[in-house]
Parts: C-alpha cells; sequence; structure tokens
C-alpha cells in the first residue's frame, strides 16, 4: 500500500538535513538522490509508486532544497563530504543493506559509494544520465546556470525559465512543472523570487573537479547496476555509455528517445523500470 510522504529533519554530520520519507520503515530502504542543483522531490511519482514495497528516502543535498547550507563551500560542496552525510543518514535509520537511485550527481554520489565505502551494502546500483567522466562543455554550461540564479518577480516567470531550461527532461505533465516551480523556489530578501539552493554549490566544479573522475570507483562496483541515458543527453555521451556497460559488471542498459540530460523517472515506463529492476 502506498503512503502519503512525510518530511523529516535528520541532524548529522553537524548539518540539518531535509528527507522527503516515503513507505512503511520496516520495509527494504531505497534511497533516490537528486541532481546537482535539485531537490529530493523530483522523484514524487517514483517514491510514491515504489513505497509500496520500499522505505524510500530522498534527500535534499547540503546546500539545497530543505536541507542547511554548508558553512565551508570550499570543503562541504564534495563527494566526501556528501558520502559523509550518506553514512550519517544510514546510521540514523539503522540501515544495513540498501538500492540506490541516482540522478546525475545522485548517481555519480552512488557510484562512489558502492565502489567504495558502501561496496556490499548497496545491492542495487540505478545511475541515470552520468557517467565516471562529464564532458567540459556540459560541465561549463551546468555550472554558467548554477553559480547565477535567475531571479523573478513572479512564480509563474520562475516556472517558464524552469520549462526552458529543463526543457531536455523531455515532455512532463503540467502538475510536475507546477510543483518544480513549488518546490524550487525561495524569497530574496527583497521579496523577488530565486531558486532554493545556495549558489556556492557551483564551487564543486572548481575545488573538486576530481570529483567528476569516477572510472576506479566505477570499475569496483559490485552491486547489480542499472545504466540510463537520454539519447540526447550532453552529461553521458554515447561513447561513455558504452564504455561503462563494456566496464561493468552485468550492466543493465537503458536509453530513452528525445529526451535529454536527465530523464525524470517520473513516467509509467520508467517507473517499471525501476520496479523490475529493483526487484531483481
Amino acid at each position: 500500500m502506498m503512503s502519503a510522504m512525510r518530511s523529516v529533519y535528520v541532524q548529522t554530520c553537524g548539518y540539518e538535513i531535509h528527507v522527503n520519507e516515503w513507505g512503511l520503515p520496516g520495509n527494504p530502504p531505497l534511497i533516490m538522490w537528486h541532481g546537482l542543483a535539485r531537490t529530493g522531490r523530483d522523484f514524487d511519482e517514483a517514491a510514491e509508486a515504489l513505497s509500496e514495497t520500499y522505505h524510500v528516502l530522498c534527500p535534499d543535498t547540503l546546500g539545497r532544497g530543505l536541507s542547511s547550507w554548508a558553512r565551508d563551500a570550499k570543503i562541504d560542496y564534495s563527494y566526501k563530504a556528501f558520502g559523509d552525510i550518506v553514512l550519517g543518514l544510514l546510521d540514523h535509520y539503522e540501515i544495513g543493506k540498501l538500492r540506490w537511485v541516482g540522478t546525475s550527481m545522485g548517481g555519480l554520489i552512488g557510484v562512489t559509494l558502492a565502489g567504495g565505502r558502501l561496496k556490499g551494502r548497496i545491492t542495487h546500483l540505478v545511475v541515470n544520465d552520468i557517467g565516471p567522466w562529464v564532458p567540459e562543455n556540459a560541465t561549463e554550461r551546468i555550472a554558467s546556470y548554477v553559480g547565477n540564479p535567475p531571479v523573478f518577480d513572479t512564480a509563474a516567470e520562475l516556472e517558464g525559465w524552469l520549462r526552458a531550461n529543463y526543457a531536455p527532461f523531455g515532455p512532463n505533465s503540467d502538475a510536475f512543472w507546477r510543483r518544480m516551480t513549488d518546490t524550487s523556489l525561495r524569497r530574496t530578501d527583497n521579496g523577488k523570487i530565486t531558486i532554493h539552493y545556495d549558489p556556492q554549490i557551483a564551487t564543486q566544479f572548481t575545488h573538486h573537479k576530481s570529483d567528476l573522475d569516477c572510472w576506479p570507483q566505477w570499475d569496483a562496483v559490485a552491486a547489480r547496476t542499472m545504466l540510463l541515458r537520454g539519447a540526447e543527453s550532453d552529461v553521458l555521451p554515447s561513447s561513455t555509455a558504452t564504455e561503462m556497460v563494456g566496464r561493468g559488471n552485468n550492466v543493465e542498459f537503458h536509453e530513452f528517445s528525445g529526451i535529454g540530460h536527465a530523464p525524470t523517472l517520473a513516467t509509467d515506463h520508467e517507473i517499471l523500470l525501476l520496479r523490475e529492476f529493483l526487484r531483481g
């Protein structure tokens, strides 16, 4: 039986991390981790559907959504610090083994953990439209807008910007875009509207470039793995996806036509893929 979402705040690593929690705590744990400038609410459709079977946790990464912002952006906006937070969350929820679904940045955090500190504990790993190497033109594109969040007078203007900026997500319902707007905005001190993240999250591209070079961790992943790619993605080139499948441990691969970076995992087809893979 599907359950309603619960909004939870967890103290870990000296920070308050917001978690969108779905399903019964006694069910097998599933962590769904979002992309660079997004929040855990991006997974609402999939999390609700999968909550029939799993205890689904969708955190807001440090500096995003309703979680704390870093005290030292140059240190704490890094995969090392995010991994520490993950371990803290697992301790809080008393989780041993788990399944992981990660989009973009969330996928690479999953790779670094599944091939490192959580090797043997992550049993199923879904990597959504990201690879152990990201082309420089893609990182430059992302850094250019993430480090300079827009400011608007109205929520309607923000929704228009989100629809344009995230058009590579592909076709999604009006309800999806409205929720994305509602969960992405915050008021500035002068009452304007901007995006709900710390602009300094972009420092990850300058101070922690090595975070985007994860081939050793990918090669070490032992979890059952599924790689997803938007056919028009500039973040995960087709050649990189092919190499990942060739070097990976029996990697299941799916590509979605007409979509760029990154598939939203909100459609019935995508949710069915997740359900069948995670059940295996």
